[in-house]
């Protein structure tokens, strides 16, 4: 198994295009199972048929994860969905840790006899937390391992700051070629514009 891995991580590194997505989903697939598979070594502690669900789930991903790669159907979607993965991994994480200390400084304060006031706290307060832990982690995860899409994000909105300040039309046509090159890196770009009551012109 652990050559199997060390050659998944050779071969990925020498990929690209296609099959580097391909390696993607048959790796992600692979991490699905492996965390399934470790919830079941633990899960018969809560009932006994959950084992077998995780392991069944576990065992179904990797040929799933098989057919998408080659039938190439959605095969760019593995980059959303591991970025959703981590991104809701890890404020799933974050949360929970909230949600505990929550619960444990607030039952300090209000007393034993009141667990549910301190439940009910926790909960509003992982509530209200939840989407702007959502935001950051976004950033911080696309900072880190989506560096070309932040830095897009970045440029659009500094290009939609000048936009409103600027009234110059040439200027304005040679920001949004620059803003479309550096964000999507086309190979020709046409900007089409419509005077008013004429007909579209090409720039």
């Amino acid at each position: 198994m652990l050559a199997a891995a060390a050659s998944l991580v050779v071969r990925f590194r020498r990929a690209a295009g296609v099959e580097r997505q391909q390696l993607k989903w048959f790796t992600y697939a692979a991490a699905i199972q492996a965390v399934l598979t470790a919830a079941a070594a633990v899960s018969p502690t809560l009932d006994d048929r959950i084992p077998d669900v995780l392991d069944n789930l576990g065992y179904a991903a990797v040929p799933l994860a098989i057919g998408v790669a080659i039938l190439r159907y959605r095969l760019y979607d593995i980059d959303r969905i591991i970025n959703r993965t981590v991104v809701y991994g890890l404020v799933t994480v974050i949360l929970a840790l909230g949600y505990g200390a929550g619960v444990l400084v607030l039952g300090q304060l209000l007393g034993r006899d009141r667990p549910s006031l301190a439940v009910a706290g926790a909960t509003l307060g992982v509530a209200a937390l939840f989407q702007p832990a959502r935001r950051r982690v976004q950033q911080a995860v696309d900072r880190r391992f989506n560096r070309r899409r932040y830095d897009a994000a970045r440029t659009i909105a500094a290009f939609s700051a000048r936009l409103r300040e600027e009234v110059e039309l040439d200027t304005l046509t040679g920001e949004l070629r620059a803003v479309v090159d550096q964000t999507m890196e086309p190979t020709v770009t046409t900007l089409w514009l419509r005077p008013s009551g004429g007909s579209p012109e090409a720039g």
